[in-house]
């Protein structure tokens, strides 16, 4: 199983897990079919960059679909990034101890600073 097909079967297991009454909530719930919808595409963009590989397709013509989906790819990291500050983060700057307040920010912020860390390499 490839990057993208995980990342789709995790956010479908979320998926059937909701729906069956488990209160899991992360920042991208409410977006999550659309962010399921996305990578789907992308995936079947995987597919046929394989497809043009297998064909013998002509290597700038393959170079270009390799970028739209690591276009694709970031556009769905950068969102959610983007919804882990605005719920995560933020979730955590409501906890009413304040000790843990600050532990739970401190290691929040630490999550957002390493997964944009590892979207720059």
């Amino acid at each position: 199983m490839n990057a993208i097909e995980e990342a789709v079967a995790a956010l479908e297991g979320e998926a059937s897990a909701t729906e069956a009454g488990a209160a899991a909530h992360h920042g991208y719930t409410g977006n999550k079919d659309a962010y399921l919808r996305r990578l789907k595409r992308i995936e079947g963009q995987v597919r046929g960059i394989a497809r043009m590989v297998d064909e013998d397709k002509y290597c700038i013509d393959i170079l270009t679909q390799v970028a739209a989906v690591t276009k694709a790819l970031h556009a769905v990291s950068l969102g959610l990034v983007e919804e882990h500050i605005g719920h995560c983060v933020v979730g955590a700057a409501s906890e009413p101890d304040p000790g843990a307040r600050a532990e739970a920010i401190d290691a929040k912020v630490k999550e957002a600073a390493d997964a944009i860390g590892r979207l720059l390499r």
